[in-house]
């Protein structure tokens, strides 16, 4: 065995229960991590520079195979009641972590040490180990990069291990299948088996810090992008993978603070990360001129089709998924902030991928309103982000993250209510980037240049002073006119061919909102529950 790279101090696998392994890359640069993957044949260069690798099997999250270990730490905090929190007995993980790191026996590892949130008071070091180059490149980019100086002396508060082929035997082993993900709060370690999909590496540590920041140090952990203008205004834009947020948050005017995952602090915004996991589905330098530059040398693509006989990305192709992706370190994006820390927000987004064409483009939102929706975090799943999706399916996702939030989701709710309570001059918007005119299959997709100019409308003020109109059924405030962009596309009920069946589908979704809504009846306030929708009489 030999060791390659810069390793922290003494420290050694063995430690970990990891022995006798092949060779141990410690903290390899890009540039040779990518010459690893194409060594070893796991990936090909594209005409920019960029490394194309395949996940394979999974392409996309699998959330029925993510589990939490139950133990003292976890069994009265964790909300047991969400189908997402599924437990093991410490004995499945440890049956497990002694098969996973058995199994590196003999074959070269890659290790990475690296750590989560920008702000220094909250910095939660992670030692990542892979068993392929490029999955430790993906944490390398997506994760905070340390000097050189700290590698050498960094301690891990975490550690998560991957191996894509090792295959758990499913019962036997006390999990669903060959695949799994698993966080134990105690051993502070995540295992990772039987699958390459990247996403699981970074959405571990996203649960971990849902759980540590709201439950240990009251700071508001969010599923959001975050930027910030000229002035020092902080914009945040909530959503589930495929509504946006990476997006609408690259914003040549407007500095990046991050793409995915913050926390808002007393003072504060400050991203968990240090790269984005962007979607290239149909990406195209005219669209989305800051990622399609983002991809050269040092960017990851995922599961992406070439152009035939070119090494051309063809971001229309579909034969693997739809949920193609890119993963690139943020200073990728030119006007990223090199500290990516903001003030408190001004304004906030929920984003919306409504397939029912129901919601406005934009609307205003109350306190009760914000709380209402955010408890709610309706969406439809876009196909590819997760196992089996393959079309638009109306969903509910609570805080806009519902897949990983351990705590019960009031916990969240409580805290955003608390800061909007607190901070009464920021506005709450709710933005559909779903459909308008009709439903999925009908109706048409709204218009990615009219979502940015209602974007710039808000965060420049142009909309404060606009007549509003409150939506029949939902109650939010409709503004009447907005610069570049259509008044009647501004009313949804304008945009259907048939006033009628767009009132029947208003009333059908009210409906499935007052159900989800119906388990937070015991809990929410008066204000939150007098948010909720309610049908029209003539429907």
């Amino acid at each position: 065995m030999q060791i390659f790279g810069t390793k922290s101090g003494n420290d050694t696998l063995s430690q970990l229960g990891i022995n006798n392994t092949g060779n141990q890359y410690w903290n390899l640069t890009s540039s040779e991590l990518v010459e690893e993957s194409i060594k070893r044949n796991q990936g090909v260069l594209n005409d920019t520079g960029a490394l194309a690798v395949d996940t394979g099997e999974f392409t996309g999250r699998s959330p029925n195979d993510k589990f939490i270990v139950k133990d003292d730490i976890t069994k009265d905090a964790v909300d047991w009641t969400s189908k997402f929190n599924l437990a093991v007995e410490p004995s499945v993980f440890d049956g497990l972590y002694a098969k996973i790191t058995a199994y590196l026996a003999g074959k070269d590892v890659f290790v990475r040490d690296c750590y989560a949130c920008a702000d220094d008071a909250f910095r939660l070091n992670v030692r990542v180990i892979n068993e392929h180059p490029w999955s430790n490149m993906f944490a390398s980019n997506m994760f905070l990069r340390p000097s050189t100086a700290e590698l050498a002396t960094i301690t891990p508060d975490w550690t998560i291990i991957q191996a894509p082929s090792f295959l758990a035997q499913g019962a036997i082993d006390g999990v669903r299948q060959h695949n799994f993900a698993i966080i134990n709060f105690t051993k502070k370690i995540a295992i990772i088996g039987g699958t390459a999909y990247t996403g699981e590496i970074k959405k571990g540590i996203f649960t971990v810090l849902n759980f540590v920041l709201p439950h240990e140090q009251k700071v508001l952990s969010m599923h959001c992008s975050a930027n910030v203008g000229k002035d020092g205004d902080t914009a945040l834009f909530f959503g589930l993978s495929g509504t946006g947020k990476t997006t609408l948050s690259a914003d040549p005017n407007r500095p990046l603070i991050g793409d995915d995952e913050h926390g808002w602090t007393k003072n504060s915004v400050f991203n968990f990360e240090g790269g984005c996991y962007a979607k290239c589905i149909d990406l195209s330098a005219e669209k989305e001129p800051d990622i399609f530059k983002a991809i050269r040398h040092g960017a990851i693509l995922e599961n992406i089709g070439f152009e035939p006989g070119t090494r051309t990305v063809d971001y229309a192709f579909k034969g693997k998924t739809e949920n193609t992706r890119v993963s690139y370190p943020i200073h990728f994006i030119e006007n990223a902030l090199p500290k990516s820390v903001g003030g408190e927000p001004k304004n906030i987004f929920f984003l919306t991928y409504d397939a029912f064409g129901v919601l406005p483009p934009i609307s205003r939102l109350s306190v009760g309103q914000a709380m209402y929706f955010f408890l709610s975090g309706f969406t439809s799943k876009v196909a590819g982000t997760e196992a089996g999706v393959t079309e638009p399916q109306t969903t509910f996702s609570t805080c806009f993250g519902a897949p990983f939030l351990p705590l019960h989701p009031t916990k969240y709710a409580e805290l955003l209510g608390q800061k909007l309570t607190e901070n009464p001059n920021i506005k709450v918007w709710l933005l559909n980037t779903g459909y308008t005119g009709g439903p999925y299959g009908i109706g048409k997709r709204m218009s990615l240049p009219h979502t940015r100019a209602l974007i710039t409308a808000a965060l420049t003020g142009k909309l404060d002073n606009v007549a509003y109109n409150a939506h029949p059924v939902f109650g939010v405030s409709i503004p009447t006119a907005c610069d570049g962009v259509p008044a009647e596309v501004l009313n949804p009920r304008a945009t259907w061919g048939n006033a009628a069946e767009y009132d029947a589908k208003a009333n059908e979704l009210a409906v499935e909102f007052n159900k989800n809504f119906a388990k937070y009846a015991d809990v929410a306030s008066d204000e939150i529950k007098g948010a909720a929708p309610k049908a029209m009489q003539s429907a």
